[in-house]
């Protein structure tokens, strides 16, 4: 303060000069020499003070007096057009501030456009859920910025999805950032191999429906922190980006991922397989038919796979490369897959997966290499009426767990039969009793271990059923072909590193290690506020949640932690006084 008053401006010597000539009755040449002025300049300052007092006698040739009320809005004209254009899409105030900040001739607080649309007579608006919002459309006229690296120069915006940002520390925990880096995926020069996978990966976890719709997420400046941007890149790009893309590309980056999560004990000894049906909206030609148990019906599609380990629900694998002459022999692939780079490695034990996963001859081939199956034997009509000859002593009852902690009474024959083309002897378990007409056949090259065990291990193969179905809703992959061109492998690569991100995320919390990642979006993820970059920190003000005290409980942890995506600043969260 002491020096502000010593470095004196050329008006505030003006002022000086004024008040000693008229108010203190000081003549011209002493002035001129206090001030270093020539006494001609001092007559001619008063000279020129006389004329303005006269001709402007109610403006203040110094100071400027503060208006009362609200202060004039650059633009304000412009300014109230958008925000009620704004409001005709049915936007929220929260979302028209987000949108207002990624405009750079505007500015105004979340009070400002209440007050606009309070003026202009918009009522509030009611409860929205989020396909509702994920619907919304934004004016034609307005343009999104072009998508660019972000400087991380101090400022202060908002952001109506900045809660995927509580998945960093997750990700930088698991070192899943520098197999990004590293990984083959392509780049550019302004947008990097790091930015553009984060920028997918910010649309996943969003519950970004289509792709087409570009409208809201590259006004969305949170999500564009995310990636290490300004906003995301529009669908233009995506396109591109994917059509860039190979097989190989996603295979090498699954199998880096694949042993972050063994070394992390993530993979038990049990992997559920499934196949899944990605519709195709496009030219079919190409493709062939494959039945899709959601419509009930064959169509052009592509058939995937999946393999989740069956404990933590890790997706450990994924493909689409699956056609009807090499589906019997993926098995096999998914097998070289869980061994590569690390043969002599023995965590794998059971493959589960239904009947027509494979066919026998690859199940002795699992069997020559030490790898236990369980899968169900298709039931002819001569195996149902053998099955149905046999006396009722020979049947045992069990009891099987069940979910929430009950168990269920079960009768089942336990035998050993020869199966054709397996060659040798297998083991087959009939079961009755589970609510079905005909009995269930589980075949097992395992032995040793109980009944009881066996089945309860395959009954949890449905959960990679409902993992599939998630992937469908939550991550749409009934979508992925939809008007924007989109590699269907390399989005299918993307959806199950998203659906990992959310399965080690929730396994950090006690309570909700089961809950489905729709369930996590909604109770922790959804969120808005505002984000502040300062000097060495990113901060995260996040709306008042119920579930907020737990979510910053988990992240308190990871305070300390320097984020490459985030030019080394560290990532604060901390509630806002809002709702």
């Amino acid at each position: 303060p002491k020096q502000y008053f010593k470095n004196k401006s050329a008006i505030s010597k003006k002022y000086e000069i004024m008040k000693a000539f008229f108010a203190d009755d000081m003549n011209a040449h002493d002035l001129a020499e206090k001030y270093n002025y020539s006494v001609t300049t001092i007559y001619t300052l008063t000279k020129k003070f006389r004329k303005d007092l006269k001709e402007n006698p109610n403006i203040d040739p110094f100071f400027i007096t503060p208006k009362k009320g609200r202060p004039f809005k650059k633009n304000s004209d412009n300014l109230i057009e958008l925000i009620v254009a704004l409001r005709k899409k049915n936007l929220s105030v929260p979302d028209i501030k987000t949108i207002i900040d990624t405009q750079p001739n505007f500015e105004a607080s979340e009070s400002y456009i209440d007050y606009i649309l309070k003026q202009e007579g918009f009522a509030r608006l009611p409860r929205r859920s989020i396909e509702q919002k994920q619907k919304l459309e934004l004016p034609e006229k307005l343009k999104a910025e072009k998508s660019k690296k972000l400087n991380f120069a101090e400022e202060k915006f908002t952001s109506n999805e900045l809660g995927i940002l509580a998945f960093l520390p997750i990700i930088k925990k698991y070192q899943l950032d520098k197999i990004i880096q590293k990984s083959p995926y392509p780049y550019t020069k302004v947008i990097s191999r790091y930015s553009s996978i984060m920028s997918f990966l910010a649309l996943k976890l969003s519950n970004v429906s289509r792709y087409t719709k570009d409208d809201l997420w590259c006004m969305n400046r949170g999500m564009g922190l995310f990636a290490g941007l300004n906003v995301l890149p529009k669908a233009a790009w995506f396109s591109s980006y994917s059509d860039r893309v190979t097989k190989d590309m996603n295979l090498s980056f699954l199998k880096e991922i694949h042993k972050i999560w063994q070394k992390e004990g993530f993979l038990g000894d049990t992997v559920n397989l499934d196949f899944t049906t990605i519709p195709y909206w496009g030219d079919n030609t190409h493709l062939e038919n494959n039945w899709s148990g959601k419509r009930n019906k064959a169509l052009s599609s592509m058939l995937a796979i999946l393999a989740q380990d069956s404990d933590t629900g890790i997706i450990d694998y994924g493909s689409t490369d699956v056609k009807h002459s090499n589906q019997n022999e993926i098995v096999l692939e998914f097998l070289d897959f869980y061994k590569s780079g690390n043969h002599d490695n023995d965590t794998l034990k059971y493959l589960v997966f239904d009947s027509k996963f494979t066919v026998y001859q690859n199940l002795r081939k699992l069997d020559d290499n030490a790898i236990k199956f369980l899968t169900i034997r298709r039931r002819g009509s001569s195996i149902v009426k053998k099955i149905d000859g046999i006396p009722s002593s020979e049947w045992k009852k069990i009891r099987v767990e069940c979910a929430g902690n009950k168990k269920r009474t079960l009768k089942v024959h336990d035998e050993k039969i020869f199966l054709k083309g397996y060659e040798k002897e297998i083991r087959q378990i009939a079961i009755t009793g589970h609510g079905k007409i005909k009995p269930a056949l589980i075949i097992s090259n395992d032995f040793d271990e109980k009944v009881e065990i066996l089945i309860r291990k395959y009954t949890r193969r449905w959960l990679v059923e409902k993992c599939i179905s998630e992937q469908i809703e939550f991550f749409h992959l009934n979508r992925v072909s939809s008007s924007m061109v989109i590699k269907v492998d390399f989005d299918l690569t993307m959806s199950i590193l998203a659906h990992n991100i959310y399965r080690v995320f929730s396994l950090e919390f006690d309570r909700y290690d089961n809950l489905a990642d729709q369930t996590i979006y909604e109770k922790f993820i959804n969120n808005s506020g505002e984000i502040e970059i300062v000097d060495n920190e990113v901060k995260i003000y996040m709306k008042k949640k119920r579930n907020l005290p737990t979510l910053f409980s988990i992240l308190q942890k990871f305070s300390d932690q320097k984020y490459f995506g985030l030019k080394n600043k560290k990532l604060g969260f901390y509630a806002s006084s809002s709702t």
